[in-house]
């Protein structure tokens, strides 16, 4: 409660104070969340070098999906050899960014103190907290080295794709879309897809997971150049390049070119919830649902790669040509406390009424 007392310039000067500290980034003073190093241990029994398993990218903990009370903030991903620690607007102690590494030290058999460590390799990101916070994003190399180029695999090692951890956000492969690429390749290896197209296509994982499964070609759209500039790198380290192309293009302004491409067995629709300038999702979607029927092959597929309301977006611009198919699970390591708050993958088949 604050004194009746106060003088009004105090009173000012109080309320500065309390603006300015809301300001400061959260800090952690615990010395490592139990859940997180327990999934430490977990993962390195059944994924450690020695293994005859390995996952070679995937997230070891989701505090994210709010099943571990105290460590909403806090993420663990493996893109091998290097471990990413990523805390979402809250600034770690040293004392507990210790704990962690100490802790996949521990477990990951190298017993030296050292942190030049050469058989462990850990990065650490804080995000900023949001619009409400003044922090920035700040990314370090707590111990090891970073190949270069730093290449991960999935699929039995067959899919490969270049990796960015010390740059941005988004590090080049979206790990949580993983069953999504799995099962778009096995339509294209099962002959069910042959013809892709990839709208926001990022990097163009989706894209080298069906080429790798046997499509007969992919279109790549996205407006980020350098993403696309990576992606046909990934297409060249997967020797796929001569069935892929790439549109660095605002596919709002860009139908008719896409649709003389067509038409396609699956569309995959993936694009951010927001994109200052270009992309909205609750405004923007509908524009994409509605083209989709004339860019199809019959009973061709449009995972939808979004929130519920797409379901009834999709029925009321396309009619019943359009019809749900299923939800695909999401990887076993991105579990949710609310699954309807995270990543959804919903899948569409295009079934015309006139053939």
């Amino acid at each position: 409660m604050i004194p009746s007392t106060l003088l009004p310039h105090q009173l000012l000067s109080l309320f500065l104070l309390l603006y300015l500290l809301t300001l400061q980034p959260q800090r952690s003073h615990s010395l490592g969340h139990p859940a997180l190093l327990s999934s430490i241990k977990s993962f390195h029994q059944s994924n450690h070098p020695s293994s005859s398993v390995s996952a070679d990218a995937c997230r070891i903990f989701h505090g994210r999906g709010e099943l571990y009370p105290g460590a909403e903030h806090l993420t663990l991903d493996y893109y091998a050899p290097v471990f990413l620690l990523t805390s979402f607007g809250v600034e770690l102690e040293e004392e507990e960014l210790d704990a962690y590494s100490d802790a996949l030290r521990e477990v990951w058999g190298d017993d030296d103190d050292d942190d030049d460590d050469e058989n462990l390799s850990i990065v650490y990101q804080r995000r900023g907290g949001g619009a409400n916070t003044t922090t920035t994003t700040e990314t370090r190399l707590l111990c090891g080295t970073i190949p270069d180029p730093h290449i991960v695999t999935e699929a039995n090692g067959q899919d490969k794709y270049l990796i960015h951890l010390m740059k941005g956000q988004n590090h080049g492969l979206f790990l949580d879309m993983s069953n999504g690429r799995t099962w778009l390749r096995t339509k294209c290896q099962n002959n069910e897809v042959s013809s892709v197209l990839n709208l926001f296509a990022y990097t163009c994982a989706f894209s080298v997971a069906a080429l790798n499964g046997g499509a007969a070609k992919v279109v790549n759209v996205d407006m980020s150049r350098g993403a696309l500039k990576i992606g046909q790198r990934n297409h060249e380290l997967n020797l796929s390049s001569a069935k892929a192309s790439f549109l660095s293009h605002d596919i709002f302004k860009t139908w008719g070119k896409i649709k003389k491409l067509g038409p396609f067995d699956c569309i995959v629709v993936d694009p951010p919830s927001y994109q200052k300038g270009s992309f909205v999702a609750k405004k923007d979607y509908v524009k994409v649902i509605r083209r989709l029927p004339s860019l199809l092959s019959k009973d061709g597929y449009a995972p939808e790669l979004t929130s519920e309301f797409l379901i009834e977006g999709v029925k009321e611009e396309c009619g019943t040509e359009l019809v749900f198919v299923e939800r695909l699970e999401n990887p076993s390591t991105f579990a949710s406390k609310y699954p309807e708050r995270a990543l959804k993958v919903l899948l569409f088949q295009y079934r015309p009424s006139f053939v």
